[in-house]
């Protein structure tokens, strides 16, 4: 049977939509925009699931990809008018319990269901702070940094901005570490270093991995200017970054195994670890090991400082456009 979720408060006689309770003042605004935030979610996460993927005959006269509205609202079990309301981004309350309908109605793993009730608003929803590049870290974070002397480790926060490293990781990642506090940023160092001198093997996987995280993280900051400013500059400083993130693809840090390249031992391959760190609220750590005896002995010999001298030939060259790069959404 249909269900009606909308709370009974009063409609809005200007656009016949239903008003949240956080209607005055700052918290309207922050509603308002993660509004538009779900709104494309909701829209991408649609036209990606086929319709004979839920049971429903392909059909012949579909203008757009994926799932109609009102299928989504009759597969949900809720109306579609109220459907078509929450997609559009109306100002509509949501209960737990239809949410939960429509992320499984929209086959969301868990990662999109957690982006989903964020961005709904509903009550209980994380809404953790996140760190700067010059937030203080304890100094024992530092200190089990410095541990792993023939291993690569740094703590980034949610929006991937370098907060700590040990002398391995700067050995590997010499431009990221050396750029000026505010540049210091791991996704845009991997977006906007050329190929030729970038020390990231597959790039762009790896970016489309941590935009999709970035995309989560962001749903817990909706509304925040330091992010939405965040968000405008890898948007002028990458193509790339701008087509990924209007994907509206959502992402969890994972282990996996990934590459680099190093002017002094050649390629590497790494796993890497992903540690939850409490303080500040949403960094972690993150510790590179060897994948193969091969790359553990390049790992050794960085470790004792062969070829640690050796650097990409082309970087000089780079360093202005790379600057230009950096600076264009500032």
């Amino acid at each position: 049977m249909t269900t009606n979720p909308v709370s009974p408060v009063t409609t809005n006689p200007v656009n016949g939509a239903t008003p949240s309770p956080a209607s005055t003042g700052g918290a309207a605004s922050r509603a308002t925009v993660r509004r538009a935030e779900l709104a494309p979610f909701l829209r991408t996460r649609r036209e990606r699931i086929r319709p004979e993927d839920v049971g429903l005959p392909p059909g012949s006269r579909r203008r757009t990809a994926g799932l109609r509205r009102e299928e989504v609202a009759q597969l949900a079990g809720v109306g579609v008018t109220w459907y078509t309301w929450l997609e559009q981004g109306r100002p509509i309350n949501a209960s737990s319990q239809v949410l939960d309908a429509i992320a499984r109605t929209l086959k969301l793993d868990a990662v999109e269901r957690a982006h989903l009730f964020r961005l709904a608003d509903v009550p209980g929803s994380d809404t953790q702070g996140s760190c700067s590049p010059v937030c203080p870290l304890p100094a024992e974070i530092q200190n089990v940094l410095d541990a792993f002397t023939a291993v690569p480790a740094h703590v980034v926060n949610e929006r991937f901005d370098l907060l700590a490293w040990n002398d391995m990781y700067a050995t590997i990642y010499p431009g990221v570490t050396s750029a000026p506090v505010s540049e210091r940023n791991t996704l845009l160092a991997t977006l906007t270093t050329p190929v030729c001198c970038n020390p990231v093997g597959s790039a762009d996987t790896v970016c489309y991995s941590m935009i999709g995280q970035l995309r989560a993280a962001y749903g817990r900051h909706v509304g925040d200017p330091a992010w939405t400013h965040f968000i405008r500059t890898l948007e002028a400083a990458s193509p790339a970054f701008a087509k990924a993130w209007a994907g509206h693809d959502v992402a969890q840090p994972m282990t996996r195994v990934a590459s680099f390249r190093h002017p002094g031992v050649g390629t590497v391959r790494v796993t890497t670890t992903s540690f939850a760190v409490s303080v500040p609220p949403g960094a972690r750590m993150v510790v590179y090991t060897a994948a193969d005896e091969e790359s553990r002995i390049a790992l050794d010999k960085l470790a004792a400082g062969t070829g640690t001298d050796t650097h990409f030939p082309c970087w000089p060259a780079h360093e202005p456009e790379h600057a230009a790069l950096t600076d264009a959404g500032s």
